[in-house]
Order: structure tokens, then C-alpha cells, then sequence
């Protein structure tokens, strides 16, 4: 019935709607080709490194408190065009499409004893109606077979929208914006999921909160990281 299915209604690729190729994605063979990959980047931040640096300038002065990071793309075309689909206006194609090209690339990743999708305020949920970083989460914990443990990170300050601030800003505006939920049992060793790093402010702070309820490890995994 799938092969019928397939055959019938060709899959089209989402970002230009030409059919898609033989990738077993919704994407076809020239835009699988422009997906901007973050293939040399900094293992503590994932910033986008010129050179076969393995920490970027910044993470030298000073480490920032999750172990490693991961960003599978750029945040440039078309990814650019893929995740504010997903962010704003609920497009769960697009979400599970970069949910199975996240889960191809973290692949090799040192496996951690759960996914924690990093939530939005209960406010900000209620607007949107969905989380964007759940619903990355929710295919990618299925393709890796991993735990989701989206029950154990709360935001518990409603804050104002990290695009309108600076990089100061960002860090007070989020700062102990997230707690852990009181009795619930913690993993040694988490990876945090997001759509988009930029400062590496949410990362950080989610990432904090964890290692003070006793968490010994945090990873951090976003689909996207900004230049």
C-alpha cells in the first residue's frame, strides 16, 4: 500500500515542490545538496569555525557549562527558510524532515540517557499553540531510540523574546528562567534540544538549571546555529 501510495502521490519536495529524490526525505536531489551542514565547529558551543580548531575563542576563555554541543546546519539557505516555517506558522513536515536530517547526523554522537526539548512558557504555548523544540524532539528520541523526557524541564518566567535583545540581554533575561520539576527522577547524562542557537543564552541557562538539580552531564543538540 505504500508503494501505491508513493506511486500515486509523489512526494514533493518542501522547499521548492519539484518531486523529491531517491533520499527517502521530502526533499529533492539539488536542495538535499544546498543544505548547509555544520561540518567543522567548535565541540563545546558548535560555532562554525574556519579552521580544524576544536574549541572556538570564546570557549577557551571560558567554558560554557554543557559538555559538548551539537548543531547540525548553519542557520543559513535554505535551512533559513525550513525552520522559521516550523517555529511560526506549525509546519510538522518540516519539523520531522529536519527532526530525520538531525538524527542522521547525530548518529556518531556519544548517546545520552535522554532527550529534554527545551519549553516554552505556558503563556507562549497557549499563543502558539505547539513547542517547536518538542516537536524536533518528538521524531528525533524515536529515530535514535531514545528517552523523551519533556516532563522534566519548566519554564517558569514568561520572558521577553531573545530576538529583541543583545547578547547581555539575552543572558539576565533568561537567567534563572528554568527549573526542574520537584520529584522526578534525574538522568546522569542529558542532551538538551533546540531549533536554533545563537548567543548560546537558552542552552545555557536550561543547561545550568539541569546541572544544579544533579545532573553530571548536559549535551546540547539544535538543528541550526547562527553564524
Amino acid at each position: 500500500m505504500r508503494r501505491l501510495g508513493a506511486a500515486l502521490w509523489p512526494s514533493r519536495c518542501l522547499l521548492c515542490g519539484e518531486l523529491a529524490g531517491g533520499c527517502g526525505l521530502d526533499l529533492c536531489d539539488p536542495c538535499l545538496a544546498a543544505l548547509p551542514y555544520n561540518r567543522q565547529a567548535c565541540h563545546r558551543c558548535a560555532l562554525p569555525l574556519a579552521t580544524a580548531m576544536t574549541h572556538c575563542g570564546a570557549c577557551l576563555r571560558q567554558q560554557p557549562p554543557q559538555t559538548a554541543a551539537r548543531a547540525v546546519f548553519v542557520y543559513a539557505a535554505p535551512i533559513d527558510r525550513l525552520l522559521p516555517r516550523v517555529k511560526f506558522h506549525g509546519d510538522l513536515a518540516s519539523a520531522r524532515l529536519l527532526a530525520t536530517l538531525m538524527a542522521r547526523n547525530l548518529a556518531d554522537a556519544e548517546r545520552p540517557q535522554a532527550l529534554v526539548p527545551v519549553p516554552l512558557h505556558p503563556s507562549r504555548l497557549r499563543g502558539r499553540g505547539y513547542d517547536q523544540a518538542l516537536e524536533l524532539a518528538r521524531p528525533l528520541a524515536r529515530a535514535l531510540r531514545l528517552p523523551l523526557r519533556d516532563d522534566l524541564l519548566l519554564r517558569r518566567r514568561a520572558t521577553a523574546a531573545q530576538s529583541t535583545l543583545d547578547v547581555d540581554g539575552r543572558r539576565r533575561n533568561l537567567r534563572y528562567a528554568f527549573a526542574i520539576r520537584a520529584d522526578t527522577a534525574l538522568p546522569a547524562h542529558v542532551a538538551v534540544i533546540d531549533d536554533v542557537m545563537t548567543t548560546g543564552a537558552t542552552a545555557r541557562a536550561a543547561t545550568l538549571a539541569l546541572r544544579r538539580a544533579g545532573v553530571a552531564r548536559v549535551d546540547v543538540w539544535v538543528c541550526a546555529r547562527v553564524l
